[in-house]
């Protein structure tokens, strides 16, 4: 399976500018990746649903497939914020990721399962251990590892993200690490 071609970043909006000053701000403090990941959610939440946060380019779907809009990436690396637009049934595979990362869902919902990797016998296998639905106004914070997951889109209606990676996702050209084909609870 091929990731989701990341969108460059385009025009932004003085909101978008304040958040990804408050991120800096967070990420400049140096803590731990899980600390990390919980303060850059607690920044994004008061963002969510304000409608001069996107542009109406980073709102733009994908047919085919759940469309990543990176609107903007760190010149030093250490973070990336993009938007994830989800249309009715449009999902990640089971993955992980590079580095922690913060989500709050703006428009919609996002259906996600968690799962943990336990050994099978000679081999291992995917344990689900919590189904959320994170609605819009909502953030969630991961970080490596423990952060095995899968993302949909189970309602009518298109589903708008945001994702806070502290990765460059520019360079990188993915937030996944792996991608899981391991027998899954489904």
């Amino acid at each position: 399976m091929t990731t989701t071609p990341v969108a460059a970043a385009g025009p932004t909006t003085d909101r978008l500018r304040a958040l990804v000053t408050a991120i800096r701000g967070t990420v400049d403090r140096g803590l731990p990746p899980g600390p990390t990941s919980r303060l850059v959610a607690e920044r994004l939440a008061p963002h969510l649903g304000a409608p001069d946060l996107l542009t109406p380019e980073q709102c733009e779907p994908d047919p085919a497939r759940y469309r990543q809009h990176v609107v903007h990436a760190e010149p030093d690396g250490s973070f990336s914020v993009v938007v994830i637009v989800w249309l009715p049934g449009q999902a990640t595979p089971i993955h992980d990721h590079v580095a922690w990362c913060a989500t709050g869902v703006h428009l919609g919902e996002e259906h996600e399962r968690r799962y943990q990797l336990v050994p099978d016998g000679s081999s291992a296998r995917l344990l689900a251990t919590e189904d959320v639905v994170n609605r819009a106004g909502e953030v969630a914070a991961l970080a490596p590892p423990g952060d095995i997951h899968r993302v949909r889109n189970d309602g009518d209606g298109t589903t708008l993200s945001l994702h806070v990676y502290g990765a460059d996702i520019t360079r990188l050209g993915t937030s996944v690490r792996r991608l899981y084909r391991l027998p899954a609870d489904r």
